[in-house]
């Protein structure tokens, strides 16, 4: 029986005016790299040298700035049972109608968060308290040249999608 758990894993006090962003999933862009794979499958052709396919267990999402002077706060993640969810965020040099997406253009750190499999349900997401607070002060940094900023999100270990919810809540200016 799975239930779900909510960690929220705080890196500063909240003061000022707080925004809360929830990652949303970009089903088409998700989707036109999927058509990239296929397309490379079916003509037998290979990636270009350093591009960045889409992996079956991997989605695109994106955040959305209304505001661009923000001051990272904490992550809220939710996930419903067991497994491993890895957010790697993209470099503003990506873009996405014009470009292959590259391994160069992918952020480091990335966001790991997981629940092992013979944990109990109850038990609080696992992640690299470093990494997340690191992570969420470069997304912070990157969103005052930004209004848009994609990530990819890995489900592994029986994470799924519709089990994993993730927002990020900044002070505004």
């Amino acid at each position: 029986m799975s239930s779900q758990m909510y960690t929220d894993l705080s890196a500063a006090p909240s003061s000022g005016s707080a925004l809360e962003l929830r990652f949303a999933e970009d089903t088409s862009l998700t989707e036109v790299m999927r058509l990239r794979v296929q397309s490379l499958q079916r003509s037998g052709q290979k990636r270009q040298e350093g591009e960045r396919l889409l992996l079956p267990h991997e989605a695109v999402y994106r955040l959305d700035f209304a505001n661009q002077e923000l001051t990272f706060v904490h992550w809220s993640v939710s996930l419903i049972g067991n497994g491993r969810v890895t957010v790697t965020g993209i470099s503003q040099l990506w873009t996405p109608d014009l470009t292959h997406l590259m391994t160069r253009q992918l952020l480091e750190p990335v966001g790991t968060f997981w629940r092992n499999a013979g944990d109990p349900e109850d038990t609080p997401l696992k992640c690299l308290e470093a990494d997340i607070q690191e992570f969420g002060e470069r997304i912070a940094e990157l969103a005052k040249v930004r209004k848009v900023m994609y990530f990819l999100f890995a489900f592994k270990e029986g994470a799924e999608a519709d089990k994993v919810s993730i927002s990020v809540e900044f002070n505004q200016a």
